[in-house]
């Protein structure tokens, strides 16, 4: 399907948030900035029944904007605002945005033309995340390296190209109504959505004229927390969508067994003790190396804090993977509860960028063909969920 950029398609930005504070007034300040024409962007804002003042910010931004408007998520986690969002939407074209994004001016307008130019189901930026501490600024520069996130190549990709996730994403909404988030995943429900669209032979694009920025963690514990459900989540998704595994990802756990496995036989095992410290070593001098190699020149704690930041995101990860090997340990073999994938027929086909979408691909059963209502999480998550280190 082929855009009439000429006719400028209708957009519709998706907003999910729950106590974002002073994070959504600069994400909506962002939004409205967009030098798109404003009457053809729709505005929708779903809040998972903040405490703070999120929601009296959110109506006063949408107050005399009659593109607007503020809506109640009552589920609470961003997977069920998006999918609310996406079908309510009027535009065309359906972009997804987390309560923590600023967008740049033209994010809107070089989506748009970059879904037709590159033939993607779904487009995005790479990730630019920023702080105002020292510590979360090596955070925002750790999440931004291959050393950090492996081969996610949306955290640091200068050029465009083809990925296996997005931050965030913009597509066609009938191509949303096909691949709807699964809001059984509390963490993760955009890795598994792009592995979704990917098995059914669909496309996603990276493109940095795609700007936006987010603010990540700003300590150390709550990165630890973060990066712990990120690996637990991934187990899931794996086990949902095998044929998506790759080597990066299973990285961290083997680092964790090693070591963990080393300290236990090291024991009783004079070799296994020499072989653990070795393991300790060789990493040891990887991530200073790293840190070194990637540090903020213009700052001189730079080296340090990432030294620290490393093993904070490499260990979380690794051992919130052994969390999810136990916690969805009845689920190995056995396909996800909320979508039959393995049953020929059960997935609708991607609705590339160079196929026209079909009427029976983009209504309310599609939704429900899609992804099923899944059971209420096992816990309670704010709409940072879907941060975009999710996808390491």
């Amino acid at each position: 399907m082929t855009l009439n950029l000429a006719a400028r398609p209708t957009v519709t930005l998706v907003v999910a948030m729950r106590n974002e504070g002073p994070r959504i007034e600069q994400c909506l300040a962002s939004i409205a900035a967009q030098d798109y024409p404003s009457d053809l962007l729709e505005v929708l804002v779903y809040d998972g029944e903040s405490t703070d003042d999120s929601m009296a910010v959110a109506r006063a931004f949408a107050t005399d904007r009659r593109t607007w408007a503020v809506r109640t998520n009552p589920r609470r986690i961003q997977a069920a605002a998006w999918n609310a969002g996406i079908q309510a939407a009027s535009g065309e074209i359906v972009g997804i945005v987390s309560g923590h994004a600023e967008l740049g001016s033209a994010y809107v307008r070089s989506a748009v033309d970059a879904l037709d130019r590159m033939r993607a189901d779904i487009v995005g930026g790479p990730v630019r995340a920023v702080a105002d501490t020292p510590i979360g600024a090596a955070i925002a520069l750790a999440t931004s390296t291959p050393f950090g996130v492996g081969g996610a190549r949306h955290h640091y990709l200068t050029e465009p190209a083809y990925v296996d996730t997005v931050f965030m994403g913009v597509a066609r909404r009938e191509t949303w109504l096909c691949y709807p988030f699964n809001e059984e995943f509390v963490r993760n429900q955009d890795d598994e959505l792009s592995y979704r669209l990917l098995d059914g032979g669909g496309r996603i694009a990276c493109d940095p004229a795609i700007e936006s920025f987010y603010r990540g963690r700003s300590t150390l514990v709550s990165l630890w927390r973060q990066y712990f459900d990120y690996g637990c989540w991934k187990v899931r998704v794996l086990q949902v969508h095998p044929r998506q595994a790759r080597v990066r990802h299973l990285v961290p756990l083997a680092l964790v067994t090693t070591l963990g496995g080393g300290a236990i036989l090291g024991t009783t095992s004079r070799k296994a003790r020499v072989g653990t410290r070795l393991a300790i070593g060789l990493y040891g001098v990887a991530t200073a190396a790293a840190a070194a190699h990637y540090r903020d020149r213009n700052s001189p704690h730079s080296a340090a804090l990432l030294a620290a930041t490393f093993p904070v995101l490499h260990f979380a990860y690794g051992i919130g993977m052994f969390r999810g090997v136990w916690r969805f340990r009845h689920s190995f073999g056995w396909p996800l509860r909320a979508i039959e994938q393995d049953e020929p027929g059960s997935r609708p086909e991607a609705t590339s960028a160079a196929q026209a979408p079909s009427a029976a691909g983009g209504g309310p059963a599609a939704l429900t063909a899609g992804a099923a209502r899944a059971p209420e999480p096992p816990v309670d998550a704010s709409p940072g969920n879907a941060d975009p280190e999710s996808a390491t």
